[in-house]
């Protein structure tokens, strides 16, 4: 005859939670995910995450006809995009909680991962051409863009470079290499692909990087003066970019409506359609097929079209929001690694946002580059939550409270202003 040992109690009759499993243990792992942070934690993780479901409701809205008729049923490239935000989301949270160390350990792998990756597109059954680029892979009924990944592993790995290079980068040299002959094999394998696009926002990236590290304009200016060389270079290679350029320039005409205007001018119409306050969400005509794109590097005309103009400024009143905890971040951060990783993710999605936006707007030619958070793209909705999850990861261990000031002599006073001066860029 087996006995059963009364479970202890406290004085009041209440179980002891100490004797054995109750339901506070199951709520340690939640409350630890979300433990001890801070306002700007909170700020950066919130507007994402309104980011991220203000898009997927786009994206039902928008894609209907698409998948419709690619044979996805109505629903088809909506949940596509739920599933990756259900992978995303999680993934985000995962690289929150790991260590400033373990980024600075896998800068250099993540690097090589990333660029075996991009190299897989030119392999014969595996790499995809879509839009005239070679930027896609697919492997076992699965598509992804190797690119995406590459920007987080080049963030990482420039930041790690200029982090423990700070007090040598007033010489040219140390800014040079290895830093230029790596970003130009990275951003190289893209253009060789074809995407213009993605290969300016991985430029734009890496400048971003530069000048936050601590890099000096000149250096930026001398760089800036090449690269808009080597631009023009290859934008007249290529008979479709100086099409679009040149009907970016000049405007369209009735020749080039069917062609390279279509998609330009019906995102107009589409703006123009929605007026201040939209025709209503799902109420679009230009996506039943008379808008290329709509779902993914043209959704904030649909974004216009179905909440009009105040829609639209409420999705740039976001971003605007989102620069600010990035900023915020970078302001309380202590460590060179993490401040520069943070400038480099800030520069990626608010850059990339207002280049999608300023294409769709017509101040840009066409270059085919997805709204962050909020286009359709599963690649791209993954790397963009894992770069901000590396972000608040240092978001956790910085404060947003003033330190304690601390009384310095006038000597003291002005040997600090001098090693200020001594760090400046100019």
């Amino acid at each position: 005859m087996t006995t059963t040992r009364p479970q202890r109690t406290h004085p009041q009759g209440r179980p002891n939670p100490q004797s054995g499993p109750g339901p506070s243990s199951a709520r340690i792992p939640l409350r630890r995910i979300f433990a001890a942070e801070n306002s700007n934690y909170f700020l950066l993780l919130g507007v994402t995450l309104f980011l991220v479901i203000f898009g997927l409701v786009m994206v039902l809205s928008s894609s209907t006809i698409e998948s419709y008729i690619a044979e996805q049923g109505f629903f088809g490239r909506f949940a596509r995009q739920g599933l990756f935000a259900v992978i995303g989301i999680p993934l985000m949270l995962v690289a929150s909680r790991m260590p400033s160390g373990f980024w600075r350990k896998w800068a250099w792998p993540a690097l090589l991962l990333g660029g075996g990756l991009q190299l897989l597109v030119f392999v014969p059954g595996i790499g995809i051409v879509s839009g005239g680029n070679r930027n896609w892979i697919g492997i076992g009924g699965f598509t992804a863009q190797p690119s995406e990944f590459v920007k987080i592993a080049l963030i990482v790995w420039v930041a790690w470079i200029l982090s423990t290079k700070q007090s040598v980068l007033d010489d040219w040299r140390h800014v040079l290499l290895p830093i230029a002959p790596i970003s130009a094999a990275a951003i190289g394998f893209v253009l060789i692909g074809g995407d213009l696009g993605t290969a300016a926002v991985m430029i734009l990236i890496l400048f971003g990087l530069l000048y936050f590290g601590g890099v000096k304009l000149r250096f930026l200016a001398v760089g800036a003066g090449a690269i808009a060389v080597l631009a023009y270079l290859f934008s007249k290679a290529n008979s479709s970019r100086t099409s679009r350029i040149e009907i970016w320039l000049n405007g369209c005409t009735a020749e080039d409506y069917s062609g390279y205007c279509w998609q330009p001018e019906h995102a107009n119409w589409a703006l123009a359609a929605g007026g201040w306050f939209g025709k209503g969400l799902g109420n679009s005509v230009a996506k039943w097929n008379w808008l290329p794109a709509a779902s993914s590097d043209y959704i904030f005309a649909i974004i216009g079209e179905e909440l009009g103009l105040i829609g639209a400024i409420v999705v740039l009143v976001l971003f605007v929001v989102l620069a600010i905890a990035f900023v915020r971040i970078i302001r309380a951060s202590t460590d060179s690694f993490g401040r520069i990783v943070t400038s480099g993710v800030m520069v990626w999605v608010i850059g990339q946002a207002f280049v999608n936006i300023a294409v769709v707007l017509g101040v840009l030619p066409v270059l085919g580059v997805p709204l962050p958070l909020i286009s359709a793209g599963g690649t791209a909705l993954i790397a963009n939550l894992l770069g901000i999850g590396i972000v608040l990861s240092f978001a956790r261990t910085t404060s947003t409270t003033p330190e304690p000031t601390v009384e310095q002599s006038p000597a003291e006073r002005s040997r600090l202003l001098a090693a200020q001066r001594l760090r400046s860029r100019a």
